[in-house]
């Protein structure tokens, strides 16, 4: 009995694996597919030469350009933000100062040997970092 229904399983599987009997469908022809023409874009008419003597699409800062497509231009500031820069003396600043701050001749005040020591310590996780004092 058990070699009977083996057996009749077994047939059963196998027929699912041919092309007719009870299993029968419909499958696509792998070697009838072709492949389709390349998308071609179609001239645009309503392009026109520029006249003469205006300026080319080269004279387009492209940096400012991408600058600009990343970055949307400059931000307007918030309330708090420029209530902020009011306190801190923007009113102040000169205008290049960001140019002079790395001169030679810029007057610096001395913060002193510890703070010195401190931006000369080298990088690390602070597991054995110490910090001495001198009177």
């Amino acid at each position: 009995m058990r070699k009977l229904i083996l057996a009749a399983g077994l047939v059963a599987t196998l027929s699912a694996c041919g092309s007719s009997g009870l299993f029968n469908r419909d499958r696509p022809d792998e070697f009838a597919v072709s492949r389709q023409a390349p998308l071609v874009i179609p001239p645009d008419y309503a392009l026109v030469p520029p006249a003469p003597g205006t300026p080319s699409a080269a004279a387009v800062d492209s940096g400012r350009a991408a600058m600009e497509a990343m970055f949307g231009g400059p931000a307007p500031r918030s309330a708090t933000e420029a209530a902020a820069l009011e306190k801190a003396g923007r009113a102040n600043a000169t205008a290049g100062i960001r140019s002079s701050v790395g001169d030679p001749a810029t007057e610096v005040v001395d913060k002193g040997a510890t703070t010195r020591d401190i931006i000369a310590a080298p990088e690390g996780d602070g597991q054995d970092a110490r910090a001495t004092t001198q009177p």
